[in-house]
């Protein structure tokens, strides 16, 4: 089979984006189509799984469909349906996982259950080769990880968030500073324009670790904001967006460089929504040109949650001809280093 060139349908339906792409042999992406649900959750400020999944039945089928339709293949071409079953939200894994269980059924195709960080990560071999070891920076709504990969498919988690991931914190602050869901773009656009600092504390735990934390730093800005607004100060939205930005950078960008440095990695993979954070890719792209690091970054489209990166990711199971049968379920707290 991997003589033959490899079109696997891929279903992304892990939290609030409603994606389907085909994939061509794990790099070449032939479509890749996202519903965003942003517009829906922003009057709730947040996410709300029920109403995320009831929409995901609502366009997944369209969806399927025009990704073949743009991909301009047949349906019998398909080699496979991938589709994330886990890690995410439960109802909205379901939703993706029951429609491509369907489509294999109907089609007679082999399934591929996927992990979703992996899909983030495999997300940069859509832009170039990775090669290994390497090292991928995972910066999302709900995962800060450093993980090392001696080899293809090899996850080694050396470094995680012990309380809230960067993007938990970006949309907390966020609303501290009264911009709405989701808060992370505003925070950035507003940090690289402030013009002054406001000074926050960084947590870089103990001197061997490569652990994040973000709690302490979003308490401090909650705290900052508060004396501001009892002094009955204006205007200082712009410095602490800056400095709460500064210290986020400054933590991942210094373990980043530490741990690919511990491990002779050949490569920094930056993964994950937050990876379209322009501070953190102009900093880290930066520091890794003055350290002699190659650094692969996935373009914007790729960042955020997509069914490209699933079918980027699936490849590597269907070349090891490892697939998922019907009894597939939804597994929200999925091991990446257990996936394959």
């Amino acid at each position: 089979m991997l003589n033959q060139d490899c079109y696997i349908l891929a279903v992304e339906t892990s939290c609030d984006e409603t994606s389907a792409a085909v994939v061509k042999n794990g790099t070449e992406v032939m479509s890749n189509l996202i519903a965003s649900q942003i517009e829906t959750h922003k009057a709730f400020g947040g996410v709300v799984p029920e109403v995320a999944s009831r929409k995901h039945v609502e366009n997944i089928t369209l969806m399927l469909d025009e990704a073949i339709r743009q991909a301009e293949i047949e349906p019998d071409q398909l080699s496979a349906i991938a589709v994330t079953e886990g890690p995410g939200l439960v109802g909205a894994l379901l939703v993706g996982i029951m429609a491509a269980k369907s489509l294999a059924f109907a089609l007679d195709k082999l399934l591929i259950g996927t992990h979703h960080i992996a899909g983030h990560i495999y997300a940069n071999r859509l832009v170039q080769p990775i090669e290994y070891p390497c090292m991928a920076l995972v910066v999302s709504g709900g995962h800060t990880e450093l993980v090392l990969m001696e080899r293809e498919g090899s996850f080694q988690l050396i470094g995680q968030t012990r309380d809230d991931a960067v993007g938990e914190a970006y949309d907390k602050v966020a609303r501290a500073l009264g911009f709405p869901y989701p808060g992370g773009p505003h925070v950035d656009k507003l940090a690289l324009e402030a013009a002054e600092s406001e000074h926050l504390p960084r947590a870089w735990l103990e001197p061997d670790s490569y652990d994040f934390s973000f709690s302490g730093l979003k308490s401090a800005v909650l705290n900052t904001v508060n004396q501001h607004k009892m002094r009955g100060e204006e205007g200082y939205q712009a410095a602490i967006a800056r400095g709460f930005q500064e210290s986020v950078i400054e933590v991942l960008v210094e373990k980043a460089i530490r741990a690919v440095r511990a491990t002779g990695a050949k490569q920094l993979l930056l993964s994950g929504g937050v990876a379209a954070n322009r501070g953190l890719r102009a900093s880290l792209a930066e520091r890794c040109a003055s350290e002699k690091i190659a650094l692969v970054i996935p373009p914007f489209k790729y960042c955020t949650d997509n069914a490209a990166m699933i079918g980027a990711a699936a490849y590597l199971k269907w070349k090891q001809g490892s697939f998922s049968d019907l009894e597939l379920k939804a597994d929200p707290s999925l091991s990446l280093e257990e996936w394959l």
